[in-house]
């Protein structure tokens, strides 16, 4: 509220100060034009009444009395003093009959012009030489300009000011909650957000592209924080968990074959169950960092153009020597003839080992069954879709399929360790990808993911 404030007083006193100068220099350029063009126009008309006073005889003064009626405008309280100067007593009785100050008779004597402002009345007086006489002209009047349009000019200004600042007023608070009450939303938001249920997003404001670019921001940190927390969570407790079973088995092993002498067979049996246990730790530990570090940033992969179907294609050679009773199919139908619509920018090494956890699941749990991948692109992503006729996924168990060492009920006669999925999803949200699953238990599953195109030239 504070800082809302203060951007509504600051656009306040901004507006109305700009404007109140643009209003005042108006006003005052105005002003001093109005007294300096009032001035002139007293001057002329003294001009004139001179001209038809003092130098034309009475026929030829007619003229200048009707062109002054029909194209000079009769001003407010128009006055005309006439005076003939021959010596300074004539100036003190023309000071004392028309109640004009001496200083400025003596003014228009010496310099031959000048002008008084008296109140509202306005004074403009010339020396005239006529027939060796010395004549002296003033013209008064009152500027109704002046005392009345500018005066009118002036308040409007200051009621345009008045005008502007409520406006403004009401703008400023108006657009400053449009922008900052989704600010506060988003904070009010986050704060509710900690490790405990760092699951919960912002929702996106779709008609804001810049409140949508930080929402998604906050949105994308929120991600890659609940990817660590789980990483490091799963980590922990997945391997006290895992590695229990086997560490267990080979202290047991050998507190057996401590307990007695054995035959050299016993011995060998025992460290060959020794050696499987111990590989079985090795495959887990691996699979466990390898897990790990892909649930932190991407800042450590190279990444480069790929093509989807040529990964597709070296993915699938590779299972045809490990599985060569696989029936591996690929869909061209949707295949798009623009080359540039199956590139993605990503890690040749992450990607196939994505595609072949896949692969390999879905011919494992179907016993070989034809696996059919389909592979379509749009705008602006590349499509693959995975679908098997295995055994399924029971429905009550789909919310737990990217638990790391989870494996579905229907599952035990098949061997794993529930460390493929999980480490696939976190290989497509490195790629800003999105990974979806549907299954249906006896029919099949089908695994569908998406993958930005890259930004070729």
């Amino acid at each position: 509220m504070k800082t809302q404030l203060k951007i509504a007083l600051f656009l306040i006193f901004t507006n109305s100060l700009m404007l109140l100068l643009f209003g005042g220099s108006i006003y005052y350029f105005l002003y001093n034009y109005s007294y300096t063009d009032f001035y002139k126009r007293l001057e002329t008309r003294a001009t004139i009444a001179a001209k038809y006073n003092f130098d034309a005889d009475k026929i030829n003064a007619e003229p200048f009395k009707i062109i002054r009626k029909e194209h000079l405008e009769k001003l407010s309280a128009e006055k005309e003093y006439l005076y003939r100067v021959e010596n300074n007593n004539d100036l003190a009785e023309m000071a004392q009959k028309s109640e004009l100050p001496m200083a400025f008779l003596k003014e228009i004597l010496n310099k031959g012009k000048a002008t008084r402002q008296m109140d509202e009345t306005f004074f403009t007086g010339i020396r005239h030489e006529s027939k060796n006489q010395t004549h002296i002209v003033v013209v008064s009047a009152k500027n109704y300009y002046a005392s009345n349009h500018l005066l009118f000019m002036r308040n409007v200004i200051l009621l345009g000011v008045l005008l502007i600042a409520l406006i403004t007023t009401y703008l400023s608070f108006f657009f400053s909650r449009r922008i900052f009450d989704p600010i506060k939303h988003i904070t009010d938001r986050v704060k509710q957000i900690s490790k405990d249920n760092i699951h919960l997003r912002i929702e996106e404001k779709k008609n804001d592209a810049e409140i949508s670019q930080l929402i998604s921001t906050f949105n994308d940190l929120l991600n890659r924080l609940e990817t660590s927390f789980e990483t490091q969570n799963n980590f922990v407790s997945n391997a006290s968990h895992e590695f229990g079973t086997p560490l267990t088995s080979i202290m047991g092993e050998a507190e057996v074959m401590l307990m007695k002498q054995r035959s050299p067979e016993e011995y060998q049996q025992s460290l060959m169950s020794i050696l499987g246990q111990a590989e079985r730790l090795n495959q887990i530990t691996q699979t466990l960092l390898y897990l790990a570090q892909t649930g932190y940033t991407n800042k450590r992969v190279n990444f480069e153009i790929l093509r989807t179907d040529d990964l597709i294609w070296q993915v699938k050679e590779m299972i045809d020597k490990l599985n060569p009773k696989n029936n591996i199919q690929v869909d061209f139908s949707l295949l798009p003839e623009n080359p540039k619509k199956l590139k993605v920018m990503g890690n040749r090494q992450l990607l196939s080992l994505a595609f072949t956890n896949i692969l390999t699941n879905a011919c494992k749990y179907s016993n070989n069954k034809p696996v059919v991948v389909t592979i379509a692109s749009s705008d602006d992503q590349v499509f693959l879709a995975f679908t098997d006729h295995g055994i399924g996924i029971p429905e009550s168990e789909l919310p737990f399929i990217y638990d790391p060492f989870f494996r579905a009920s229907n599952t035990r006669n098949f061997e794993g360790y529930g460390i493929g999925l999980p480490l696939t999803r976190n290989i497509i949200k490195i790629h800003n990808g999105q990974l979806q699953l549907s299954s249906v238990v006896n029919e099949g599953t089908t695994v569908q993911i998406r993958i930005p195109l890259a930004k070729i030239p």
